[in-house]
């Protein structure tokens, strides 16, 4: 088969040959042929060799995705049911999948599939495609998928930005099979969740979070507890299941707190108050109240998008724990929680440690983790590693 070429410049292939899956624009010394955006390319050394074959496209800063590291291996059918394949087998090996369950199959460069992502809820599948290579082939995914697992249906979900940025042009909608049920619920750690496939945030939960909102969960018992940007109610809901003496959940979004609300009706949860408010702007009342909980936990959403806006993000992080450190009673639990895979966990570490001495509080971490095992990292593409959580207790 042949394709066309991107040449990279002298000196800048070790990235590639260590098989990570991004070649930036300014990698490229020039193009040999004239390939159309998401079309299959060879990219080669400043030296003539061959390192990996991926898809094309002038529209992205990502100029070239890539798949595969074998130059006998086209980008077809067979090469992304077996890549679909594998990642949907792994997490049957590790129990995640089965029914009534949510669960990532396919977590993108980790699993070979930049620009991929797919979640399974209940027997319907949330699917995101932000590489427009990926979005071209959505159709022939979609029969692997119908051959692979069957499911009841496949929605689509879009990000917001990545079309303009990838030049993809998809709207959020059935892609196959059946639209979801208003009804459909899956159940984590023994506390059952509905998820809202057309308008949940993602691609309809945050499956990320399922190891540590049970954590979170074994740290509540007894105590008072405040979930702030608490989404559908994931570690507040876990939380009161586990014995705490109160739980207050606070989001700015009513519609999250409604999900909330009715998932802790579903699960028979009580002494959980729930509280419409900017989040900031609470926990500021809070403090000057003189309220102090057991748990403070601090999830909120991305706060850097681009390396630019990380001093921004740093200073909002400051704020946030800094409030919820003058919250905690002596001996509470601090549970903080990064989504911002441009700010490392040196970074969340060095600040936790300034705030501490800034309040005059030791603080001990008990425990840092990540994301949960169907969202793995790859150690060529360490920026499939993006949550940080840690557990501290606040003397």
């Amino acid at each position: 088969m042949t394709v066309p070429h991107v040449i990279l410049k002298s000196k800048r292939a070790q990235p590639f040959f260590a098989h990570h899956p991004w070649v930036f624009a300014g990698a490229i010394d020039r193009l040999e042929g004239e390939p159309a955006d998401g079309a299959e390319v060879d990219v080669h050394s400043f030296a003539g060799h061959f390192i990996a074959r991926g898809f094309y496209n002038s529209q992205s800063k990502i100029r070239v995705r890539l798949y595969s590291w074998n130059p006998n291996q086209a980008l077809d059918r067979d090469f992304f049911r077996n890549q679909l394949e594998k990642a949907i087998r792994f997490r049957e090996l590790i129990g995640l999948r089965g029914p009534g369950k949510g669960c990532r199959l396919v977590f993108s460069e980790a699993d070979g599939l930049s620009g991929c992502t797919i979640d399974e809820y209940s027997g319907w599948l949330g699917v995101q495609f932000t590489s427009l290579g990926i979005a071209q082939r959505r159709e022939m995914i979609a029969d692997v998928l119908d051959e692979l697992i069957q499911p009841q249906g496949i929605y689509m979900r879009t990000e917001k930005g990545v079309g303009k940025l990838e030049g993809i042009d998809i709207r959020d909608g059935i892609l196959r099979g059946q639209p979801p049920t208003d009804d459909l619920i899956i159940d984590e750690n023994g506390v059952r969740f509905r998820v809202h496939l057309p308008e949940g945030q993602k691609t309809g939960f945050y499956l990320d979070q399922r190891d540590n909102h049970l954590a979170a969960a074994h740290l509540s018992r007894g105590r008072s507890v405040l979930d702030a940007f608490c989404y559908s109610g994931g570690f507040g809901l876990h939380a009161a299941r586990a014995g705490a003496a109160s739980v207050e959940c606070v989001d700015s979004s009513e519609n999250a707190l409604a999900l909330a609300r009715s998932n802790a009706e579903l699960n028979q949860l009580t002494g959980i108050e729930f509280v419409k408010a900017d989040v900031f702007a609470h926990l500021q009342a809070r403090v000057e109240e003189g309220r102090k909980y057991g748990v403070v936990i601090l999830d909120p959403p991305k706060f850097a998008r681009s390396r630019s806006s990380i001093p921004e993000a740093i200073r909002g992080y400051r704020r946030l724990q800094t409030l919820g450190m003058k919250l905690l009673e002596p001996n509470g639990i601090l549970i903080t929680c990064c989504c911002s895979g441009l700010v490392t966990s040196d970074i969340l570490e060095d600040l936790l440690a300034q705030i501490a001495v800034h309040e005059k509080r030791e603080v001990q971490i008990l425990a840092k983790s990540g994301q949960a095992p169907d969202h793995p990292v790859s150690a060529t593409c360490l920026e499939t590693a993006y949550l940080k959580c840690f557990i501290s207790r606040v003397c």
